[in-house]
Formats: C-alpha cells, sequence, structure tokens
C-alpha cells in the first residue's frame, strides 16, 4: 500500500508502518482490530498483537459496507484504547483520496471531531516531521 510506504519513510527509524499488522485494544473481552496501515515504534516490532501505548496512528481505507464501522465503531473503540491518531480514507467526488484525521482528547479518551483534507499528491522528498503535512483541505 502506497500510503505505509510514504508514512514509513517520513517516519524516521523510531517509528514502522506496515500492513496486516494487529492490534489488542483490550484484554477482556478480547478485542483485536488489523488496521489498513498501523503506525508503531519499531522497537516494538516483535510484540505480537501490538499494543496500543506502542501505536501513533492507524488508518482504515472506508470501503462499501464498512462505512459504520470506520466511521464510528472503531473511531471510539481506538481512542478508548488511547491510540493518539486515527484516520480514515474515502474517495471524494474528484477521485481523490480523502481522508479524515482525528486526534484523541485524552481527557475523555474519546475521538475529536474530524478534519478531512485530500491527499496533496506532492509528497515530501525527505523525511516529513509531520504527517499532516501532507493533508490540505478540500479545494486548496
Amino acid at each position: 500500500m502506497a500510503l505505509a510506504n510514504a508514512l514509513d519513510a517520513a517516519a524516521g527509524p523510531d517509528w514502522n508502518a506496515d500492513t496486516d499488522f494487529d492490534v489488542r485494544l483490550q484484554d477482556v473481552p478480547l478485542n483485536n482490530r488489523r488496521p489498513d496501515v498501523t503506525v508503531y515504534r519499531a522497537e516494538t516490532i516483535d510484540v505480537t498483537p501490538t499494543r496500543p501505548e506502542h501505536v501513533l496512528l492507524v488508518v482504515e481505507v472506508v470501503s462499501p459496507g464498512s462505512e459504520t464501522t470506520d466511521r464510528i465503531v472503531k473511531a471510539d473503540q481506538y481512542a478508548r484504547a488511547g491510540i493518539q491518531f486515527y484516520w480514515w480514507v474515502e474517495q471524494a467526488a474528484t477521485g481523490a483520496p480523502l481522508v479524515y484525521t482525528y486526534v484523541l482528547d485524552p481527557e475523555v479518551r474519546l475521538a475529536g471531531s474530524g478534519d478531512a483534507g485530500e491527499v496533496d499528491q506532492r509528497l515530501p522528498s525527505d523525511r516529513c516531521a509531520d504527517v499532516g503535512d501532507w493533508i490540505r483541505p478540500p479545494g486548496r
């Protein structure tokens, strides 16, 4: 997945971005998720499933039939687990990817309202400290 590769390149040596990577959100009742992309601490690559405290960002790509789960259920589960950043990606009417970004509100353990933006196709050539720089509001 191109997004995982771009995030991995931008994250630097301390973080990895992978697909097909399980995250244990809670032990009882057992709740594992496999986000489309997970950005996690590189030093924890052998911890499987990984734990929320090792995860910086999870990304879900919304497909027909997964809208409610990706937009509502997973956003709530990831926030309650303490994962700081959650993005979901949809296709805009223009055909460009549309990314909704959420940042955890640590006081209430719920994701704040999402900001949407089309992906800036001009990815930085070198490592980017703020991956959010890749996202721009629609129409800009």
